[in-house]
Parts: structure tokens; C-alpha cells; sequence
């Protein structure tokens, strides 16, 4: 069992910056691939990014890429997602994700077993 904690959201002017945290209970988080996702109000939850258990691999969305930055610290069972340049369009309450799936499934919701409560991050234009 995981339990997922986020932190670090909150309202910003576009083109500012946030670092949302993830912070999970247990001692085979390093086991686990961890996403980001993020639900805007009447829509689908959408994948951000995500990163391999050992922090080697990153990947992200179209949408994110070039912006967004994925890292974990498996010492401090922690995953961050470093948000710069943020746009309206990033508003979203965003969810952290744990998952023993292939990566291969790394997009999906259903790849994930775990999910964190989400933090809201409101962008101003």
C-alpha cells in the first residue's frame, strides 16, 4: 500500500513558475514508476508527465515538453514536477500517480494503482 501527498500547488501569473511535490508513504516507492495527471473542471484527466523507478527516463506531454520538468528522490520517497512558463491553459488540479505497470502503459490512468488527493494550480493571465 501508497499513500500519495501533494503539495506545492497554488495561483500564479502566466509565464511564472511552481514545483509541486509528492511525497509517499511506504518503503518500495523506488519500486514504483511514478505520472503526473491534471483535470481541468469538465474535462478528462489528462497525463503530464512521468518517470521510471530509478530516475533515468523522463517523458512527457506534447503540451508540457520544454516546460515541465519530472525528477524523484527515491531517498526521500519524493517526485517533483518543476513547472516554468506557465500558460491558463495549465489550470488544472494536478494528481500525483504511483504504478507497478509497464511503462509501456506510463500515459494511461489505468496504469497507475496509486493516486494522490491533487493540488490545485490556478494560472492568471
Amino acid at each position: 500500500q501508497v499513500q500519495l501527498v501533494e503539495s506545492g500547488g497554488g495561483l500564479v501569473q502566466a509565464g511564472g513558475s511552481l514545483r509541486l511535490s509528492c511525497t509517499a508513504s511506504g518503503r518500495t516507492f523506488s519500486t514504483y514508476t511514478m505520472g503526473w495527471f491534471r483535470q481541468a473542471p469538465g474535462k478528462e484527466r489528462d497525463f503530464v508527465a512521468a518517470i521510471t523507478w530509478s530516475g533515468g527516463s523522463g517523458y512527457y506531454a506534447d503540451s508540457v515538453k520544454g516546460r515541465f520538468t519530472i525528477s524523484r528522490d527515491n531517498a526521500d520517497n519524493t517526485v517533483y514536477l518543476q513547472m516554468n512558463s506557465l500558460k491558463p491553459e495549465d489550470t488544472a488540479v494536478y494528481y500525483c500517480a504511483a504504478g507497478l505497470g509497464r511503462w509501456s502503459t506510463r500515459t494511461r490512468t489505468g496504469g497507475y494503482d496509486y493516486w494522490g488527493q491533487g493540488t490545485q494550480v490556478t494560472v492568471s493571465s
